[in-house]
């Protein structure tokens, strides 16, 4: 694969001989590994199994440092790759060209004449006729527009302009201006990129039904599939050869909340937690903590460890003896589109989950039986004396039982290579929202 790559080097390695899969051009944000937040969990599965059908040509950006060394990782799920450097800071004041051009502003934000001319160069050297774009910004990228594929396939995974919208609901003016701006321009931007693709697709039913509400005019092209999680990793059991013992305080009672804490939602779910609910939680429980998490945490989370029983571990190797020990698992949501793959990664591990309604969006699971649903500081207090007390011990097996049925990547990613394939497919979701409209 040639010398590690830098952050200021673009990657493009051919890997293997002409094979017979035909090529497909996979754009996404960001580079898809390591699957270790929502996002690149959801990326790097979808790049996993594609590549057992298609001769991969994988364009994306490098937003963490860290992730540069990962690189050889993704070549080898790919024909070539071109992997770019993107700085947040420099990428946020270059998005305010949006403000001038009356574009949503995470275009300008992505926008990279490197990117764009790997991309053109690409598709024409390799005849490229299938195309597949993760998130919507990197639809920029298609030569002329998409023109000339055969078969173009968008997984938008969220509705992101309903996540501005909720942002703009909780910051002042004139950033609520500013996220209000963004919610209607991407809204537009979402239903014109779901008009020119074969297909849409979300991360969950709620999102696909959201969507066919705000864009009734391609309900028949919108699908879903579900994210997967690797209950083999995610396994109560995971340390049978090795016990590894409890990071936690000998004698406490754990709640933990896991997710990358410079993501806002998590920060807003973690700092309204602490400060609204845990005090009282541990007034009533003096042995219980709350341990945050999760790589790269904002000041305002760092803050949090100045307050009794809290503390903020950062990036950790490996987040499953937070999840095995804990009491219960926390998320708080009051933020949130799409599926919490915390939410999924502890019910894996057989944890009790105090969950948000929010948090719970795009999971079939049921309320006292396989998650808590907990929105106001009093649920908490009332679930967590019921959990400590032994109320609820068969949540975790049944949690468990939940996502082995319903969120294999196995089971759910076949969908989306006869989208790319098959140019007569449409989604089947999308099929069946014709017949309910029909019916109603």
């Amino acid at each position: 694969t040639g010398a590690m790559p830098g952050p200021g080097d673009t990657v493009g390695l051919a890997q293997t001989s002409p094979g017979v899969k035909p090529p497909l051009l996979f754009l996404c944000h960001r580079i898809p590994y390591p699957p270790n937040k929502g996002d690149k969990i959801r990326s790097f599965h979808l790049l996993h199994h594609l590549s057992q059908h298609f001769d991969i040509y994988l364009g994306s950006f490098v937003d963490d440092p860290q992730d540069w060394p990962w690189a050889p990782e993704v070549e080898k799920f790919c024909k070539a790759v071109c992997l770019r450097p993107l700085n947040a800071h420099l990428a946020t004041v270059r998005s305010l060209r949006g403000l001038l051009s009356g574009q949503a502003l995470s275009i300008p934000y992505y926008a990279d004449a490197g990117l764009r001319k790997w991309v053109a160069q690409t598709v024409a050297a390799h005849g490229i006729r299938h195309a597949i774009v993760y998130s919507s910004a990197m639809a920029q990228f298609l030569p002329v527009g998409g023109q000339g594929f055969r078969r173009k396939v968008i997984d938008f995974v969220d509705v992101d302009s309903d996540k501005w919208q909720q942002y703009a609901q909780q910051k002042p003016w004139p950033l609520s201006w500013v996220y209000r701006r963004e919610a209607r321009c991407l809204l537009a931007l979402e239903q014109a990129l779901a008009a020119q693709f074969d297909a849409g697709l979300f991360v969950s039913s709620a999102e696909a039904d959201l969507f066919h509400r705000l864009s009734p005019a391609t309900a028949h092209k919108i699908g879903f599939y579900n994210n997967g999680v690797n209950c083999a990793y995610f396994d109560p059991q995971f340390d049978r050869e090795a016990l590894q013992p409890s990071p936690f305080p000998a004698g406490s009672l754990p709640l933990v909340f896991t997710g990358a804490m410079d993501y806002w939602p998590n920060v807003d779910a973690v700092v309204w937690f602490a400060r609204e609910v845990f005090p009282a939680l541990r007034q009533a429980h003096p042995a219980l903590t709350f341990t945050i998490v999760g790589g790269n945490p904002a000041r305002a989370v760092q803050r949090l460890a100045a307050m009794p029983g809290i503390a903020v571990t950062g990036r950790v190797a490996d987040v499953r003896p937070y999840l095995k020990h804990a009491l219960a698992v926390v998320a708080p949501m009051r933020i949130a589109r799409g599926v919490q793959n915390k939410v999924l990664e502890a019910m894996a591990m057989a944890r009790p989950v105090l969950v948000s309604r929010k948090g719970l969006e795009g999971i079939a699971a049921d309320n006292g039986e396989e998650v808590l649903l907990a929105d106001a500081p009093t649920d908490y207090q009332r679930l967590l004396a019921e959990v400590i007390a032994g109320v609820h011990e068969p949540i975790g097996e049944r949690a468990r039982s939940c996502v082995l049925r319903g969120f294999s990547w196995e089971d759910n990613l076949p969908e989306v290579v006869l989208l790319l394939g098959d140019e007569g497919a449409v989604p089947r979701y999308g099929q069946e929202y014709q017949k309910r409209d029909r019916c109603t």
